[in-house]
């Protein structure tokens, strides 16, 4: 693409000096190999996450959320989940449960009775952290304060996409209050 037709403006924002498109996406290029399944992979573009989506630590380290997200979700007890943590030390979590899971799951190891109806915030909690633990131990980064929310986040409630992506700037702006008093500020 030479540019956008007659709007230099955009296409100054787009594509920079040497002529290189770009999109906001985060990616590699596959190496060449000669031996096995992926000698035919050489070349192929990897996209792996948005450029808007990176979390930048106070620490100075930039995160990728979609990593700890990804492995996250693989938990029957998590039903959605928003890494939060710019300008912070560390980072933390949104996290919607899955409460059928979470009250089988604790009932199974005898966190609560048998006859228990419902699960403190504190024992949800304390199983999210130790799911969190399980599933995202062969990540980058480590989710250290979690922040449990009832509502999911919906289409309609304006906290997804049509696509069904979650908005992490409006999860973010909702829970502004509650993320200050997370991370201790």
């Amino acid at each position: 693409m030479k540019g956008y037709y007659k709007n230099p403006s955009a296409t100054k924002q787009v594509l920079d000096d040497e002529g290189w498109l770009n999109t906001g996406d985060i990616g590699w290029i596959a190496p060449h190999h000669s031996l096995g399944r992926s000698r035919h992979c050489g070349g192929i573009i990897v996209l792996e996450g948005r450029a808007k989506d990176t979390i930048v630590l106070t620490t100075g380290e930039n995160v990728e959320p979609s990593e700890l997200e990804e492995a996250a979700m693989r938990s029957k007890l998590i039903h959605q989940i928003v890494v939060i943590g710019q300008d912070q030390r560390r980072v933390g979590a949104i996290i919607v449960p899955n409460k059928e899971e979470m009250l089988a799951e604790a009932k199974k190891s005898s966190v609560i009775d048998d006859g228990a109806a419902e699960l403190s915030k504190e024992k949800m909690t304390t199983l999210l952290h130790e799911e969190l633990r399980t599933w995202t131990s062969e990540c980058s980064f480590r989710i250290g304060p979690i922040l449990v929310v009832e509502e999911p986040f919906t289409i309609e409630s304006g906290l997804m996409t049509p696509t069904m992506k979650i908005r992490r700037d409006k999860v973010v702006a909702l829970y502004s209050d509650q993320i200050a008093q997370l991370f201790g500020k």
